[in-house]
């Protein structure tokens, strides 16, 4: 004779079932994976049925903790779920971020909320706010430069610094593009053209233009840097491995009261000339254990481009190819 598993019900309306479950249900997938369980939602309510009390009760409260995330604006990605179901089973590390506490970093042009997606993603912006300064690493597509720039227009929206400003190198990727026509602006657009992108996604066009004409967000190439002190600022320096040590070092004695910075980089894509060093690299190693200066290493779990990169960066790796 089959046993009869242990049931509870956790009660939900359809629309709340709906946002809990996700895209074809595939949340509630992952906690009967993860968990051991069966989860019905043909009735009303989820039926949780389990080989044990304690089972239950662990589908039940991660259900509610799913709950609670939703209601602080977040939206369930598979990395919340899985972080909520890491602190239903009490994991050693699962005290390292607690999802539902969490609040979107900002909501979107688009009504969506920007959150972090991965746990390292999480880790950087605890980083970020515990720190003036911090070196971010690690390979393309981990959302180093699209975090960066949510925290420092977050920053400026709650008027916690007056500027943003971000700025690159203007290094070419292994092809000369050559003479490059129009005025400077015009000039170095391609080059600045990913830190656009992103401001685009976090700000409605007409705000957007507002901090353009006001001064309050500014996109400039790293040599426009020199001379300068940055007060009161959010300064992010975008694909900092293309910076010699020259110009790191002109970069961060930038630095005026009040700004905080934030330099990314992928040290596996370094485009500078075969006798330069790279100043981001160089500053990580010599600036580390310094008071007030933040640094994390992400890699390739915290991919969040579409699923292939991550297998399309291993393979390129294995294989000796790193640049």
């Amino acid at each position: 004779m089959t046993a009869i598993p242990h049931t509870l019900m956790f009660a939900a309306s359809d629309a709340e079932k709906v946002l809990l479950g996700g895209e074809s249900e595939q949340n509630f997938v992952r906690l009967e994976n993860a968990l051991g369980v069966r989860l019905l939602t043909r009735n009303s309510g989820v039926t949780v049925q389990a080989p044990d009390a304690a089972a239950a009760q662990r589908a039940l409260a991660t259900l509610a903790k799913m709950r609670e995330t939703l209601k602080t604006g977040q939206h369930l990605s598979e990395f919340y779920v899985d972080e909520l179901v890491r602190l239903s089973l009490g994991k050693p590390d699962a005290k390292a971020f607690v999802p539902s506490l969490e609040k979107p970093v900002l909501i979107d042009r688009y009504g969506k909320p920007v959150q972090p997606k991965t746990l390292g993603q999480a880790r950087f912006l605890q980083i970020i706010r515990e720190h003036d300064i911090v070196f971010a690493a690690g390979p393309a597509g981990t959302g180093k430069t699209f975090m960066a720039v949510a925290m420092a227009v977050q920053a400026l929206e709650k008027k916690l610094v007056d500027r943003v400003i971000l700025c690159r190198p203007a290094v070419e990727s292994g092809e000369s593009l050559g003479f490059l026509p129009g005025v400077i602006s015009e000039k170095i657009a391609p080059y600045m053209r990913p830190l656009h992108d992103s401001l685009s996604v976090m700000l409605p066009t007409e705000r957007l233009r507002e901090y353009w004409d006001g001064n309050s967000i500014e996109i400039a190439p790293l040599a426009y840097m020199r001379g300068r002190t940055l007060s009161r600022s959010f300064v992010i320096l975008d694909e900092a491995q293309n910076t010699t040590v020259a110009q790191m070092k002109m970069f961060l004695t930038r630095l005026g009261p009040g700004t905080r910075a934030v330099l990314t980089g992928d040290e596996s894509q370094v485009d500078l000339g075969i006798r330069e060093k790279s100043g981001f690299s160089h500053a990580r190693r010599i600036l580390a254990g310094i008071e007030g200066i933040g640094q994390i290493e992400m890699g390739l779990e915290d991919i969040v481009r579409h699923r292939l990169v991550r297998e399309i960066i291993r393979a390129y790796e294995t294989n000796g190819v790193r640049e």
